[in-house]
């Protein structure tokens, strides 16, 4: 993020009760990102990120995972690690 001119703040979010988390909010709560190791995510793996729109409903949600293709999941975009970053670093997410 060091490298984003203006810079963006990257941070990480949970509920209160530590119930549900996010892996990494980019900026003002403008994107919510969780990573998994799997190579199928499933609805469970969108809870959090579901959590954290309820509270942030204008955010982009990703989630990032070992999947071969981009795709759109329970209002999720999830996205292969490395094409995802090279859309972070070429400025397309954020």
């Amino acid at each position: 993020m060091s490298y984003r001119k203006p810079l963006k703040s990257l941070t990480y979010w949970h509920t209160l009760d530590n119930k549900y988390e996010v892996d990494a909010v980019l900026g003002d709560a403008e994107v919510a990102i969780e990573v998994k190791s799997s190579m199928n995510v499933g609805s469970h793996d969108t809870k959090g990120l579901k959590a954290f729109s309820e509270e942030y409903p204008e955010a982009k949600l990703y989630l990032l995972s070992l999947e071969d293709r981009p795709r759109k999941f329970n209002g999720v975009e999830v996205w292969p690690v490395e094409q995802f970053f090279k859309r972070l670093w070429s400025g397309k997410i954020i």
